[in-house]
C-alpha cells in the first residue's frame, strides 16, 4: 500500500479543462482521500453548468467540500478560504485520511500555504481618484500603468478587471509597496502541514485549447444560457457581482443584456477561459515543490503512486 507521508496533504493543480477532477475522483477511489475544492467560482450554488461543477453522479462517489457554499450575491475571499479550508483538513486528518485539495484558483493556494500578509483597508479618497483617472483615460491604461509599478500583478489581473486593477494601485499608493511584495511575505499564521503538489497540464499548448474550446460548446448544450437567465431572473443578480466576473458568465451576461451576439459571446467566452489558463500556467511554473505529471504518458494514477512513494521514502 501507498505511503502518503504523515500529516501531508496533496494539492493537484492544473489550468481549467486539464481533466484535474477525473484524476481527483480516481485518487479517492483507490486512496484514503477527501477532497477540498480550490475553486473560486465552485463555491456559489446555482452556479453549476458555466463552473463545470462536478455532477451528482461525480460527487456521490467522490463528494467534494467547498462547493455551494454560498450565494451568488455573496463575496468568497482567499481570508475565508484559507479559514475553511484549514477547518476541512483537521476534520479530514481527525478522521485518518488525506486531504486532497483540488482545483485551479491559485491564489487560493498560495493563502493556504504562506497565509495572508495585512493588507491596508480601502482610502475612499484614493479609491475615488482611481476612479477619476480610470474614467478619463480607461482601464486598459491603467492596467499598463499596473504592469509597470507591479509586473507580476499586472500579468495576474486581467486587463478586464477594474476592481483588482484599482485595489493593486490603491495598496502601491497607500503603502508605497507593491501588492506582489506584500503578499510574498510569509503570513502570520504558518501552515502546519506538508503539501504535495501534483500538477496535470498537458504540455502542448493546442491540446488545451481544443479541451476548454470542447468544454464551452458542451456548456453550451447543457442549458448554460437557460442556468444564467434563471440567476437573472431572481432580480438580485447584477454584473457586477464578483461571482458573475467568472469567466464565461460575463460573456454571457454580456450576450443576454445586447452587448454582444450569440457568436460574439461563444468566441470570447472561450477566447476568456485560454486567457485564464494562462495565467494559471504563469503562476503554475512559478510554483516551487510541484511535481508536473507526464499527460500524454498515460496512467496518471501510476506516476501519482511513484511520486507519493517516492517522497515517503
Amino acid at each position: 500500500m501507498t505511503v502518503i507521508p504523515e500529516n501531508s496533504a496533496i494539492c493537484l493543480m492544473g489550468p481549467t479543462a486539464s481533466g484535474k477532477t477525473d484524476l481527483a475522483v480516481e485518487l479517492v477511489q483507490k486512496l484514503p482521500c477527501d477532497i477540498i475544492s480550490v475553486d473560486s467560482a465552485l463555491v456559489y450554488r446555482g452556479m453549476d453548468i458555466g463552473t463545470a461543477k462536478p455532477g451528482s453522479d461525480v460527487l456521490e462517489v467522490a463528494p467534494h467540500r467547498l462547493i455551494d457554499i454560498c450565494d451568488p450575491t455573496e463575496s468568497y475571499s482567499a481570508a475565508r478560504f484559507r479559514e475553511d479550508a484549514l477547518r476541512e483538513m483537521e476534520d479530514i486528518f481527525a478522521k485518518g485520511r488525506t486531504p486532497l485539495l483540488v482545483g485551479g484558483t491559485m491564489l487560493y493556494y498560495r493563502a493556504l500555504q504562506y497565509g495572508l500578509s495585512k493588507l491596508p483597508g480601502a482610502d475612499p479618497a484614493v479609491r475615488a481618484r482611481l476612479e477619476a483617472e480610470a474614467a478619463a483615460m480607461g482601464w486598459d491604461q491603467m492596467h499598463q500603468r499596473l504592469l509597470q509599478i507591479d509586473p507580476v500583478a499586472g500579468a495576474r489581473i486581467h486587463p478586464n478587471d477594474p476592481q483588482r486593477i484599482q485595489r493593486a494601485l490603491e495598496v502601491f499608493e497607500l503603502t508605497g509597496q507593491t501588492l506582489t511584495e506584500l503578499q510574498n511575505r510569509d503570513g502570520e499564521q504558518k501552515l502546519p502541514y506538508r503539501l504535495i503538489k501534483l500538477v496535470r497540464a498537458p504540455k502542448d499548448r493546442a491540446v488545451l485549447h481544443q479541451r476548454i474550446a470542447k468544454r464551452f460548446h458542451q456548456m453550451l448544450e447543457l442549458g448554460f444560457e437557460d442556468e444564467v437567465k434563471g440567476l437573472l431572473a431572481r432580480g438580485d443578480i447584477t454584473p457586477d457581482l464578483p461571482s458573475m466576473r467568472s469567466v464565461g458568465y460575463r460573456q454571457m451576461l454580456e450576450y443576454l443584456t445586447g452587448g454582444y451576439s450569440y457568436e460574439q459571446m461563444v468566441e470570447r467566452g472561450i477566447i476568456a477561459t485560454r486567457q485564464l489558463a494562462k495565467r494559471q500556467l504563469t503562476w503554475l511554473r512559478s510554483e516551487q515543490d510541484a511535481h508536473w505529471l507526464d499527460d500524454e504518458n498515460g496512467n496518471l494514477y501510476a506516476q501519482v503512486l511513484n511520486y507519493l512513494t517516492y517522497v515517503s521514502t
